[in-house]
């Protein structure tokens, strides 16, 4: 039985779900970004008590097929953008395509429509993000942090940067507000 959860962005996420189903005795073949594939089918009862279990973690059962939708595009572009190591090099609306199984189209349609926000905009809300932890680390220079997150130069990295935050990647850097990141969950 697949089931899919809202706000499910982190490794973090990925425990407490496990630990929800493994209180319940539930078994599960993957617990991934957003979905998670139990064993058994479950009772109207089980699924109550897992949807309070992941409230209480501030985690959302979803039912909703528009809603489910939106919540894979968000994940594969936090997979994409956060973890992006293991993936493909291909063009980013081929890949959200090919990973859903829909047209770029309709996901970009709905997601705007959902959302209030194109799909555009979430991506790089999530690189900014990603720019500001990998700055804060300062383990990699600018020339690789924008190789790392596919972009065309550092010019143009820094140029998004500063658009969205009002600093330079360097003012940013020599500031270093840890409170300045965003939690992954609440970029929007």
């Amino acid at each position: 039985m697949k089931l899919y959860i809202k706000y499910m962005v982190s490794i973090r996420c990925k425990m407490v779900v496990k630990s929800a189903l493994d209180s319940m005795g539930l078994h599960y073949k993957t617990v991934d970004l957003g979905e998670v594939d139990v064993i058994e089918d479950l009772t109207p009862e089980q699924l109550s008590e897992l949807k309070a279990k992941l409230l209480f973690s501030s985690l959302e059962l979803m039912d909703d097929k528009r809603a489910v939708l939106i919540e894979k595009i968000k994940n594969v572009i936090v997979e994409m953008v956060h973890y992006p190591d293991d993936l493909p090099l291909n063009n980013f609306s081929d890949y959200l395509s090919e990973k859903l199984g829909h047209d770029y189209l309709h996901l970009a349609n709905l997601f705007s429509e959902v959302t209030g926000t194109t799909i555009g905009h979430f991506v790089i809300a999530h690189k900014i993000e990603k720019v500001k932890e990998l700055l804060l680390y300062d383990e990699l220079n600018m020339t690789e942090i924008s190789y790392k997150l596919h972009y065309s130069s550092v010019a143009h990295l820094s140029n998004q940067f500063k658009k969205v935050t009002g600093l330079t990647p360097s003012y940013f850097k020599k500031l270093k507000k840890h409170k300045d990141r965003t939690q992954l969950e609440d970029i929007e």
